[in-house]
């Protein structure tokens, strides 16, 4: 009997709803449908061109670009005939791009536009296995024998039969590798997360479609890298499980934009797209005064009664009914319109620790965000809070039909159909990390009395102070984030006498301070301003108040810029590098110990 696979959710979709919109994309101003009929037609171009190019079951192709329809097809018409999709994120420099085409053993890598297509020139030389470097759609082919175009591309299947695809699709099993998912590597290379095509059909389909009801009637943004598992569950393998319409956003400073011309009812965020949302907002309605601020607090009030019966699964009662109703048509459907989540009705946060404060403000706004927590290699979800089961500040009771157990060390231990099969060519590693069926996630966590996780840090992030004391520095660092001047933080302690941080601040939130205090900034770099520095002390000392004195941040230094994605310090998916930070910013953390 044929494999099960999402592929066959395409085909379906094509055959029951072929005039509906499969997805959309913005062309000449207007967001133009494209229906899944023409989608799997694409979709078994795609699969021809490959075959017609000699692809066997297993070989890899790389993709390298931001989120478009031809990213989707190449992942998916690789995947009809045997491929194994392998992303890579746009921010990739031309040394980790052939890493991971050499890395994967690629004959073939789709790019978006002509810098992308730079990145491999550069590295050509190293890369001796490519064949063929094919362009999206937009830029003018290299007059170079290594490229071609993408509807040149399409055109090499045209010879073929029209089941030829359909054969190979026939062949596949479900436990052959359906994708590779390249890790972050912030402590280390990157490596080669393998997943199965039944990690990838039962994931999407019971680990997300499922247990939120999402259907052909949703839609959704899609915006943060498709190399991501998050991204590609959601864009792609969720899509075709539950049947909705997926939007590719223009560009990533479109986003904002995009959100408010579409109102999708999914929406999918790291923490910092959260926070960058919350920073924003929450500064407006902080400047609401008068008789207009008592409106504001009453509605948010009703606001979070109602996400509290929506957590806990409860009724409301016939006055909270009524109120409930008037405010959103007074307040909340206006505010949320206005971030472009005026339709939304699964929000989800993960990747990342959120903060517990930037939860409840949504919530106030009748915005419920169910933090996910995973990992690549369980297909994304281990846990997720959910409807009539979500409890803030924790990451949910794991999936249905996944096993979480803590072990020992206090390590968040899990097995099931999510779990990987393995690291791409490093048995050593997969060793380590798969023991008896058990993956080992590297998280520390603790379940509560009702079964909700909570992930307190990570194993190898663990500071080890000069005194022996084991610190995980996560929740210090939200903890520090939930203060309104800060943006991001960075603890450091390790085999130090005590805790200090590295601090950027948040634009928006200096840019009101200064003004609330009437100060120029001037051409002064914003840590050396004294009221500055006075405000950032004081935001520390409020957490510290909350925290073991081992725990606490003696000292600081507000550095000149953010944490950046091109200098090296924050993952595509913005989770800090902490080895690079400490390179970087090596100076001022010995200037912090100075008086050791």
């Amino acid at each position: 009997m044929p494999a099960e696979l999402t592929l066959h959710r395409l085909i379906e979709h094509a055959r029951n709803r072929p005039q509906d919109n499969a997805y959309y994309e913005k062309v000449d101003g207007q967001w133009r449908g494209t229906s899944w009929s023409t989608y799997e037609q694409q979709v078994r171009q795609v699969a021809r061109s490959f075959l017609a190019l000699g692809l066997e079951i297993g070989d890899a192709v790389s993709i390298l670009g931001f989120n478009r329809p031809e990213w989707v097809l190449m992942d998916l018409g690789a995947s009809f005939v045997g491929g194994v999709p392998a992303g890579i994120y746009t921010t990739s420099s031309p040394p980790e791009v052939e890493y991971i085409v050499s890395h994967c053993k690629a004959r073939w890598i789709l790019v978006e536009d002509l810098d992308q297509w730079a990145k491999v020139d550069q590295r050509r030389e190293q890369l001796p296995l490519l064949e063929k470097v094919i362009l999206m759609r937009g830029p003018e082919t290299p007059d170079d024998p290594l490229t071609i175009g993408w509807e040149d591309f399409l055109k090499l299947g045209d010879e073929l039969e029209k089941e030829a695809e359909d054969r190979r699709l026939a062949s596949l099993e479900s436990e052959q590798v359906g994708t590779l998912i390249y890790t972050s590597g912030t402590t280390g290379p990157p490596k080669a997360v393998m997943l199965s095509h039944q990690n990838i059909l039962k994931t999407s389909r019971v680990g997300v479609t499922e247990l939120f009801g999402l259907n052909s009637s949703d839609t959704s943004l899609s915006y943060l890298p498709l190399s991501h598992i998050a991204e590609k569950m959601f864009s792609i393998h969720g899509a075709l499980s539950a049947g909705y319409a997926v939007y590719f956003a223009e560009a990533p400073e479109k986003v904002p934009e995009n959100l408010k011309e579409i109102q999708p009812t999914i929406v999918f965020g790291v923490p910092r797209v959260w926070e960058k949302i919350h920073a924003a907002v929450a500064g407006k309605l902080q400047e609401v005064k008068g008789p207009k601020r008592l409106l504001l607090d009453w509605a948010r009030r009703v606001g979070s009664e109602r996400s509290r019966h929506r957590a806990e699964g409860t009724l409301p009662g016939p006055w909270h009914r009524v109120e409930y109703a008037l405010a959103t048509r007074l307040l909340l459907k206006k505010v949320k319109t206005l971030m472009g989540l005026g339709q939304a009705r699964f929000c989800a946060s993960g990747a990342a620790p959120i903060s517990a404060e930037v939860l409840h403000f949504f919530a106030s706004l009748d915005l419920l965000i169910f933090e996910v927590y995973g990992q690549s290699e369980g297909s994304g979800p281990t846990s997720f809070n959910r409807p009539a089961q979500t409890r803030l500040g924790t990451v949910g009771p794991p999936l249905p039909g996944v096993e979480v157990r803590i072990a020992e060390d206090g390590e968040v231990q899990l097995r099931g159909y999510n779990v990987f099969l393995g690291y791409l060519d490093d048995p050593e590693a997969t060793a380590e990390t798969l023991v008896d069926g058990w993956l080992c996630s590297g998280d520390l966590g603790r379940f509560d009395e009702d079964g909700y996780l909570t992930i307190t840090g990570r194993k190898k992030e663990i500071l080890i102070t000069s005194g022996g004391k084991n610190i995980a520095p996560n929740n210090i660092e939200a903890a520090l984030k939930d203060q309104e001047l800060i943006a991001e933080s960075m603890v450091v302690g390790d085999r130090r006498k005590y805790l200090t941080a590295l601090i950027t601040l948040d634009e928006e939130a200096l840019d009101r301070f200064l003004v609330s205090q009437s100060l120029e900034r001037g051409d002064r770099p914003a840590g050396e301003i004294p009221e500055v520095e006075a405000a950032v002390q004081a935001a520390v000392n409020r957490v510290n108040r909350d925290l073991a004195r081992v725990q606490q941040v003696r000292k600081f230094s507000i550095l000149p810029r953010p944490f950046s994605v091109d200098e090296g310090e924050l993952t595509p998916t913005l989770k800090l590098k902490r080895r690079v930070i400490l390179r970087q910013w090596a100076e001022r953390v010995e200037a912090l110990y100075a008086d050791d």
